[in-house]
């Protein structure tokens, strides 16, 4: 049976402190507080699903709000397994960050069954001042199981706003059935793909350049990917990554994130 699931997060600030001012959700998913210090200017969420992954026809509508000054990160509980589908399946997702305030979304790799049809849309819109760091990381599918690139479709679509302008769009279409995932200009040979968008921190002049010298040193440390970083709009900064292995890919957005961090007022905890 389909599922056809909403959830609302708002967030906002109290004393100094970013505090769950309103979660609605259905089934199958939770909204959980899991931030460990009360009086942590950052508030983590855990937006936890009982359901194994994403069945055929589910419809998921995901809204985050963030109040004038909140920090909050966003947290998934595991996994996203899209499984054998028809029809399709898909997920909208908008973020409205407030003046001043600062989101991070860093989710679990998504694992694509073999048919699974897949469109996901998400619309962040910033103001003034706001931060943003917005990572994702696509599988080939199980590769142990010998599903490598056997899945139907997957689109990703991304949309940054801010102060109502349309900045930064990313559109990741695969469908291997009509592409050649190892072409020039496709995977070429490699089996796991992420990428990772950071917006609205300290990117403009000697501390830009230290800030991007700094990603990318650490980009070149890494074993067994292949990377590289692009400057958007308004300092941004636009990350692709290639690999062979899920977890290694994840952890790479995390200890990004870790460094971009120190770009205030966006903070950020592993």
């Amino acid at each position: 049976m389909a599922m056809k699931a909403t959830v609302t997060i708002r967030a906002a600030l109290r004393d100094g402190v970013t505090c769950l001012r309103e979660s609605y959700f259905t089934p199958p998913f939770k909204v959980a507080n899991i931030t460990e210090d009360k009086k942590d200017l950052l508030l983590h969420l855990m937006l936890m699903c009982s359901s194994p992954g994403i069945l055929d026809e589910d419809v998921y509508t995901i809204r985050v709000e963030l109040e004038e000054g909140c920090r909050l990160q966003l947290h998934t509980q595991s996994y996203q397994r899209l499984f054998q589908m028809e029809k399709g399946a898909s997920q909208q997702m908008e973020v409205l960050v407030g003046p001043g305030a600062s989101f991070c979304y860093l989710p679990h790799p998504c694992v694509p069954h073999a048919n699974a049809i897949f469109t996901g849309r998400n619309k962040i819109f910033l103001s003034e001042g706001a931060r943003l760091i917005w990572g994702e990381v696509l599988t080939c599918g199980r590769k142990l199981s010998g599903e490598i690139f056997r899945f139907s479709k997957y689109q990703s679509i991304t949309e940054v706003i801010q102060n109502g302008k349309l900045v930064l769009r990313e559109n990741i279409n695969l469908q291997p059935s009509v592409m050649d995932m190892n072409a020039l200009g496709q995977l070429e040979g490699y089996t796991h793909q992420a990428s990772l968008l950071f917006m609205g921190g300290d990117g403009e002049g000697a501390r830009g350049e230290l800030l991007r010298k700094e990603v990318l040193d650490y980009l070149a440390g890494q074993v067994g990917m292949l990377s590289a970083m692009s400057t958007g709009p308004g300092a941004s900064l636009v990350i692709r990554m290639l690999g062979n292995q899920a977890e290694p890919l994840h952890d790479c957005l995390k200890g990004i994130a870790g460094i971009l961090s120190f770009a205030k007022p966006l903070a950020y905890a592993g």
